[in-house]
């Protein structure tokens, strides 16, 4: 696995693990490390967060008995190539929770762009955050937060819990899993260069293609026929207009 400016070899072995009974979250904590000179490989997992949040600011759901897990890189990959990191950590947590799932659970699916999904509702989101350092380094944080033993009520979108389909694992269980599963997925992603292979992937576990989904965008909602994704990892949109349209970024509906 190549990492760091100069693409130098890496191995599990050169990933950290810290684990905290409770923080604020566990991507601040990642941050506040970098700031600090951290050279990355870090992983922060935490039993309970006070302020975990998701995308565009929304409040993460999170009570003891799930998991709440972050990686700092530092410097993984020129920064043209960034947008595909969020394919690549999608594999590795979808690959993660299969390992821990019983043989007849319902299916577990990718939703756009690195939602896990379990029978059709959430079970993990993942949250990436970018920071430039003031030494001149770029910090880059995933966070993963997995309902392992409980789900939030009335969430945005339908939630569920490895346990409520039927896993057994303890989040310190599920980790392992993810913490492999990451390693290999940044192997094959390779600083960016292994994007095809990713993608491949990525469109082989994930929800809906061929289907008509809804987008939300901060300003209006787009709906049409999931084509798939293009290498830049956008959603690719058939509105009946004759063209498709690339959406970078917004929230995706079934049905």
């Amino acid at each position: 696995m190549t990492g760091g400016k100069g693409g130098g070899r890496i191995s599990l072995d050169d990933f950290r693990h810290v684990a905290l009974a409770e923080t604020v979250s566990t991507n601040s904590e990642c941050l506040a490390r970098a700031r600090e000179g951290d050279p990355g490989n870090l992983w922060i997992t935490a039993g309970r967060q006070t302020g975990g949040r998701g995308r565009r600011g929304r409040a993460w759901f999170s009570e003891p008995g799930n998991l709440y897990a972050s990686l700092l890189l530092i410097d993984p990959a020129p920064i043209a190539r960034l947008h595909s990191l969020p394919l690549a950590v999608a594999v590795a947590a979808h690959r993660a929770i299969r390992m821990v799932m019983p043989p007849a659970a319902a299916p577990v699916e990718i939703k756009w762009p690195n939602d896990i999904l379990i029978d059709g509702k959430k079970a993990c989101g993942i949250l990436l955050e970018g920071e430039e350092l003031a030494d001149g380094r770029r910090a880059l944080v995933i966070g993963f937060g997995v309902n392992v033993g409980v789900a939030p009520e009335g969430a945005l979108y339908p939630a569920t819990s490895l346990r409520r389909e039927g896993a057994s694992a303890s989040p310190e269980e599920l980790f392992a899993h993810l913490f492999l599963a990451v390693a290999e997925m940044l192997a094959l992603w390779d600083r960016g260069t292994g994007i095809g292979k990713i993608v491949e992937l990525w469109r082989s576990a994930a929800r809906g293609i061929g289907e008509t989904i809804t987008v939300n965008l901060p300003d209006r909602s787009l709906s049409g026929r999931f084509v798939g994704i293009d290498h830049d990892g956008r959603l690719l949109l058939d509105t009946g207009a004759g063209t498709q349209q690339a959406i970078a970024a917004g929230d995706v509906f079934f049905g």
